[in-house]
């Protein structure tokens, strides 16, 4: 047997080193507060809305501690005004089941009455900030952490405003306007080419992926629509894609009166529409 040559000596061990030492206050955040701990109530109203998705939540509370920590690191007061943004865009784009530039949505949202158009004008200004940030023609030191609670918390009270139930009004509105489109085919031809367009830059509801309802698996029942109009669209249906298209609406007259997101409901009542018109093309004329 070989002998194997000793093991060298092991070193020893540095010493444990002390304690952490806590972050030293950004002498640029003077004057807010006192100390760290008066950070707490300077965001304490900044209370997560009731019915706020996991995006929603994770997108605002982000905000409200950087609030917090921005008494270490002052530019953290203005990422936290723009970073709520993220919410408040999601919640109108559901709300208001369009999409489009921010602005628009601020807008549209202040034209229905969701919110005041002071509101309006308040959230219009974090996204300038957010707009000039990205020109370069200011830098993320702009605002103090006094500045970004105003901006913060007009987001906070504008994200609650619109996750609030919808009257029942607000709640057929989007239906009744999907369902306003005639399908007995005295529509133009270009209408469901219009609606196809409409429908390609639509969100799907995030919330409602994998569920499905009565059996009906929701993101699957799209993807099928979607694909059958085009395929309407592009040379049209031969028999067995018109039978298909109509077990596809028989499953969204099942489902849709069970959808309980409103944006998700006039999501599928569109599709539902588009779905009709399609299948419509293929009625016979009455003689």
């Amino acid at each position: 047997m070989i002998a194997l040559p000793p093991m060298p000596p092991m070193p020893p061990m540095s010493p444990r080193p002390g304690p952490l030492l806590l972050p030293v206050q950004d002498p640029r955040a003077h004057g807010v507060v006192l100390d760290y701990a008066d950070m707490d109530a300077l965001v304490a109203d900044l209370v997560m809305p009731d019915g706020a998705s996991m995006y929603v939540m994770s997108a605002l509370e982000t905000s409200r501690e950087l609030i917090r920590h921005s008494y270490y690191r002052y530019e953290f007061a203005t990422v936290a005004a723009t970073h709520s943004l993220f919410a408040l865009e999601h919640v109108l784009v559901e709300r208001l089941a369009m999409s489009g530039p921010l602005p628009i949505l601020i807008e549209r949202a202040a034209e229905t009455g969701l919110f005041t158009a002071e509101l309006a004008a308040e959230l219009d200004r974090s996204r300038r900030l957010r707009d000039s940030l990205t020109q370069g023609t200011e830098t993320s030191a702009a605002l103090n952490a006094a500045g970004a609670i105003a901006m913060v918390r007009a987001v906070f009270d504008a994200v609650a405003l619109l996750l609030r139930p919808p009257s029942p009004t607000e709640e057929t509105e989007g239906m009744e306007t999907a369902e306003s489109i005639d399908v007995s085919g005295s529509q133009p031809e270009d209408e469901l080419a219009r609606l196809w367009e409409e429908h390609r830059r639509a969100l799907y509801p995030d919330s409602f992926r994998g569920i499905d309802i009565e059996g009906v698996e929701l993101i699957l029942l799209d993807a099928d629509v979607a694909g059958l109009v085009q395929r309407e669209l592009n040379g049209g249906l031969d028999d067995s894609g018109i039978a298909i298209l109509w077990a596809c609406i028989a499953d969204l007259d099942k489902s849709l009166p069970l959808i309980n997101s409103e944006y998700c409901a006039s999501y599928f009542a569109k599709l539902r529409t588009m779905a009709k018109l399609a299948a419509a093309r293929h009625i016979p004329t009455a003689t």
